[in-house]
């Protein structure tokens, strides 16, 4: 069949209606996928040699969480460089991003494949990526039918960037500043924590303000630090970092204001200080609760007065310096017990941030396993991974004690351990796969009140089958025969069931 022209007319108004709603880009993205009939549909915004997903449909939640390097895709690039529709055949041998990520469907590779590169003028903006199972899937949509669609979405999608810079609270906007991209600081996340966090960077990082960055280890303070530099006026000066943990007392203060020759034994030259290095710049002070009170003093002069001296000269120095601190300490309470200076705790905390830990954030679990998965398969040079629908779970439910930093090395080391049992380069993460505990070295179970989300019947039943059944398997040293004797099950119905529930 064809595309008909009250289809396309009603895409156009759909997409256009949709603009200013919040989920712009979900709705898009599912009006596509019901007029084209895909099996898998996705929106990639381009920026700085990546493909972003914006919106997918018919994808495993994971996608939206990865970022993928064109050249690391071949598909991709193919898509970025032809400036017109490409089709690629079923029988292609290049990897297809999507591949394994199309739920139920681990198994199968995917057969249909169309791009359609999206631009504002000359300059390439994004992508709309067709897929499908059946091999001839697309074959009936002509060429200019799908470049008909190309227009419409690339039109839209530039008007939903220009909008969304518009609605951002504080922004100066450039009409370049779409593709800055390269954006190193990206926080991956939407959930309703994230975003207030996104909105207050939004709002105080044009400022001058100092802000204290608080939360539990493993959050991603430093990356917050990175955001506030990068989109203040300072960005293009340097953002300096120092850990106030690792500082010898003895040597903390050369390291802050910097010392000349012969100001100490061992000083053979002069040394520049971290706030030197940082004029015209921002400061992030890491683990600022650590500092020696002793040196708490001469930091809080050089924030009262902007001036500091080197060790063992005499001669002031004026510096220009926005100060970022951070600490997973409560400084109220370390003020309380006299090992913080108060004054010195107002002067950072005048725009306090507090990063939410990783269980307070929901579905971005998922999307940051997402995230990890893909910089995994291009560490080690993997064709895909991929996570099975019970690995997806079992991360959403465990509580993250050590949050992003303890999920980016449990996603590593599964990879790590799945590869033994692969015989490709194609990876599906299973929970056997995965060591997290609970600091005792015991799997965490959570009790099921506090983990089951609102769901249907069917699905709570496959959850509960998959984690009985994973239980069931550890207990058994991972051998599913011993396993179905546990479980008084034929070997055969066990097996059968854990393909169902994607455990094999």
């Amino acid at each position: 069949m064809t595309i008909s022209v009250e289809g396309l007319a009603a895409l156009a108004v759909e997409i256009q209606n949709g603009l200013s709603r919040s989920d712009r880009f979900n709705r898009m993205i599912g009006s596509i996928h019901h007029l084209l009939q895909c099996d898998a549909t996705a929106l990639l915004r381009y920026e700085a040699q990546h493909f972003k997903p914006l919106a997918t449909a018919g994808l495993a939640p994971d996608v939206m969480g990865r970022r993928f390097k064109i050249e690391a895709h071949p598909r991709l690039e193919a898509i970025a460089r032809a400036g017109d529709v490409v089709r690629f055949p079923a029988d292609s041998d290049l990897p297809d991003p999507y591949d394994g990520l199309i739920p139920d469907r681990h198994e199968l590779h995917v057969h249909a494949c169309v791009g359609l590169p999206l631009f504002s003028g000359q300059n390439l903006i994004g992508a709309l990526t067709l897929d499908g199972m059946n091999a001839s899937q697309f074959d009936e949509y002509s060429d200019e039918e799908l470049r008909v669609v190309a227009s419409l979405v690339g039109s839209a999608l530039n008007n939903a960037l220009l909008l969304e810079q518009l609605e951002k609270p504080g922004y100066a906007f450039t009409p370049d500043a779409r593709q800055s991209g390269g954006d190193s600081s990206e926080m991956i996340g939407e959930s309703a924590p994230m975003q207030q966090l996104k909105k207050e960077i939004t709002v105080v990082a044009p400022t001058d303000l100092n802000v204290l960055i608080t939360g539990e280890t493993g959050v991603g303070k430093e990356l917050v630090a990175q955001a506030l530099h990068q989109q203040s006026a300072r960005a293009a000066s340097p953002l300096i970092y120092l850990n106030c943990a690792a500082l010898p007392e003895t040597v903390a203060e050369s390291e802050l204001f910097g010392h000349v020759k012969g100001a100490f034994t061992g000083a053979v030259h002069d040394r520049t200080g971290k706030f030197e290095m940082a004029d015209n710049g921002t400061l992030f002070l890491d683990e600022i609760g650590e500092l020696p009170l002793a040196l708490q003093a001469k930091l809080l002069r050089v924030l009262q007065y902007g001036d500091l001296q080197r060790v063992g000269e005499d001669r002031h120095l004026k510096v220009d310096v926005r100060i970022l601190a951070a600490t997973n300490r409560d400084l109220r309470q370390e003020v309380a017990d006299s090992n913080f200076r108060a004054d010195l705790y107002h002067r950072l905390s005048v725009f306090p941030l507090q990063v939410p830990a990783l269980r307070e954030r929901g579905a971005d679990i998922i999307l940051l396993a997402g995230y990890f998965c893909e910089k995994c398969r291009l560490k080690f040079g993997l064709q895909h991974i991929a996570l099975s629908a019970a690995a997806s779970s079992m991360l959403s439910h465990y509580r993250w004690p050590g949050n992003i930093r303890e999920l980016e090395h449990a996603i590593y080391r599964a990879t790590i351990v799945a590869q033994a049992d692969a015989r490709s380069g194609d990876i599906l993460l299973m929970p056997h796969h995965f060591s997290l505990d609970n600091g005792a070295g015991v799997a965490e179970v959570m009790p099921i009140a506090e983990t089951l989300p609102q769901q249907n019947l069917q699905d709570a039943t496959r959850d509960f089958q998959r984690q009985y059944i994973l239980r069931a398997l550890q207990a058994s040293d991972n051998n599913w025969a011993a396993c179905a004797r546990r479980l008084e099950m034929d070997a055969g119905n066990l097996h059968r069931l854990a393909r169902r529930l994607a455990l094999k």
